[in-house]
């Protein structure tokens, strides 16, 4: 295969795909590619540019192999919200094809609401700028819809998408029955102002399976996938507050943010630097980003995949926690809890050796319901016998 075939996908290979990942059920009629469009706000660029024609290529392609599929295939657009895992909008416009229009020139007559999306598209693609993996996850809920997210999807993330999922999946329901019978994880990190500990509270929760495979009715989650997620205890059972605690580096650039963890709340940032004075910023602008809202542990490390730069694969290497929105995962907190549409935010931190080259995982311990300690990582790498 060419370096250019590996990063394209073939009619062939998208029909092999959407089966794999969604077992499409008889009677099922339609798949929706959907993305997000620029607008003054948020200024077109070279990457979402690609993307939108990676997104219309497959919807070609699809169609093309309609006969093998034997679905139709839609491509629709919609006014990007501004942050990830905002809420979507209102209305959304089903293309006919050829150029993608501008959010100005969509004709407000020929939109649909996202509730007829559902119940006439029961499989879905989000290749967008902004994470739909929240929204996404809310109408899984409400409306018997399976969806792939793929926020920043890139081209060269398509040899991700042609993994042995099986053997994915195998090792990520592996790792959520140990956060399924967990009740707390203890993190050591290494950095060069000193160690850093942390710990999470993982009571009262039942963790997450993302390993590829969305067959069932009722589900959203990323692609490429492979983690298993969880969403620390947020302390919303009364008299029962969170125990997660401690202190969490974050890496930006050449400086190393330190937050200061009580109750699951990133209360103060401790470290001094541009980028830690933006942080303690954003924490006291807006309390729910520093809500600890995911602790996740990817698996595609092993397999040889390498980060590029784009959350949605970089998280799915290994070790990432999560700052902000929680209650697409089943927490508690939410658009309300922002101050306003367009500052709600999920957003991962990656504790991987590329995005974060002074942050040095060097030992995460689970402590199990019957009392027992689980060395899970050493050094960055997992300790348990896949």
């Amino acid at each position: 295969m060419s370096e250019g075939a590996q990063d394209r996908m073939s009619g062939q290979e998208l029909v092999a795909l959407v089966r794999r990942v969604f077992q499409p059920r008889p009677g099922e009629g339609s798949v929706a590619i959907l993305v997000d469009l620029p607008d003054a706000k948020v200024p077109d660029d070279a990457s979402w540019v690609a993307r939108r024609a990676i997104a219309a290529e497959w919807v070609r392609e699809l169609h093309a192999h309609r006969s093998e599929l034997g679905m139709d295939t839609h491509l629709v657009a919609f006014p990007n919200v501004h942050t990830n895992n905002g809420d979507f909008p209102e209305r959304a416009w089903v293309l006919d094809g050829g150029p993608l229009p501008s959010v100005d020139s969509l004709d407000p007559a020929a939109a649909i609401g996202f509730t007829e999306l559902y119940a006439t598209h029961p499989i879905l693609l989000a290749l967008t700028k902004f994470s739909a993996t929240a929204p996404l996850k809310m109408a899984a809920k409400k409306h018997p819809i399976r969806a792939a997210t793929m926020p920043g999807f890139r081209a060269d993330m398509v040899p991700a998408l042609r993994l042995d999922y099986v053997e994915v999946n195998r090792r990520v329901v592996l790792l959520k029955d140990l956060l399924d019978r967990a009740e707390g994880a203890d993190f050591r990190f290494e950095t060069p102002e000193g160690p850093c500990d942390l710990h999470l509270d993982l009571r009262h929760r039942t963790g997450h399976a993302s390993g590829g495979l969305l067959p069932t009715p009722g589900i959203a989650g990323n692609l490429p996938s492979g983690e298993a997620y969880i969403v620390p205890y947020e302390g919303e059972r009364e008299g029962d507050p969170s125990r997660t605690a401690g202190i969490l580096p974050v890496q930006f650039g050449p400086e190393i943010v330190r937050y200061r963890i009580a109750q699951n709340q990133a209360l103060e940032v401790l470290s001094e630097g541009p980028a830690s004075r933006e942080e303690a910023a954003l924490l006291a602008r807006e309390p729910a980003y520093g809500n600890l809202a995911e602790l996740g542990l990817g698996v595609l490390a092993a397999f040889g995949v390498k980060p590029i730069g784009v959350i949605l694969l970089d998280e799915k290497l290994g070790l990432h926690i999560a700052f902000g929105r929680s209650d697409h995962f089943g927490g508690q907190v939410g658009p309300a809890q922002f101050s306003s549409h367009d500052a709600v935010i999920h957003i991962d931190r990656v504790y991987v050796p590329e995005t974060q080259p002074d942050v040095k995982v060097v030992a995460v311990d689970l402590s199990m319901a019957d009392g027992e300690t689980l060395a899970l990582m050493r050094n960055g790498e997992y300790s348990i016998r896949f």
